[in-house]
């Protein structure tokens, strides 16, 4: 599977918790909010994680890394870092309730970039054969090695 697919997939799951949270995180506590804002905090890190290392490192060649979409991309990231790190340290479920919503939207925003301007460019500058080999290394990363037959 080529990995533009790979995390496609995972957007499409990110999405599914985003939608989650937004519906029913009006009527938490600080506590509900701090709890799921852990989940998304590992969902998204191993997420943006592998985006990093496997597609930005791969298109740094041809796009550069000063301005330009990979820039905007780590920025976002390290915005939605940001906020979670405010969310566990935030004072009451108002506050709480606010950055989990400052969180879904940036994510949201960031997947549509990728989905739309990124990940093309990835095809055109990467091939089918190199976005082959890194879903290979994308599959390597998150199926746990005692589920691999042999």
């Amino acid at each position: 599977m080529d990995l533009t697919t790979a995390l496609l997939g995972e957007h499409a799951v990110l999405h599914t918790l985003l939608d989650r949270i937004e519906r029913a995180a009006p009527g938490w506590d600080l506590g509900a909010c701090q709890e799921w804002g852990r989940l998304l905090e590992a969902a998204l890190e191993t997420h943006a994680g592998l985006e990093d290392r496997l597609l930005f490192l791969a298109l740094e060649p041809a796009l550069g890394t000063q301005g330009g979409p990979l820039a905007v991309m780590r920025l976002e990231h390290e915005r939605i870092e940001g906020a979670i790190h405010r969310l566990a340290a935030a004072a009451d479920a108002a506050e709480a309730r606010r950055l989990l919503a400052e969180i879904a939207a940036t994510a949201r925003s960031h997947f549509a970039k990728e989905e739309n301007v990124l990940f093309p460019m990835a095809a055109r500058f990467l091939g089918t054969g190199r976005l082959e080999e890194l879903g290979a290394e994308w599959a390597a990363a998150r199926i746990p090695q005692s589920a691999h037959c042999g």
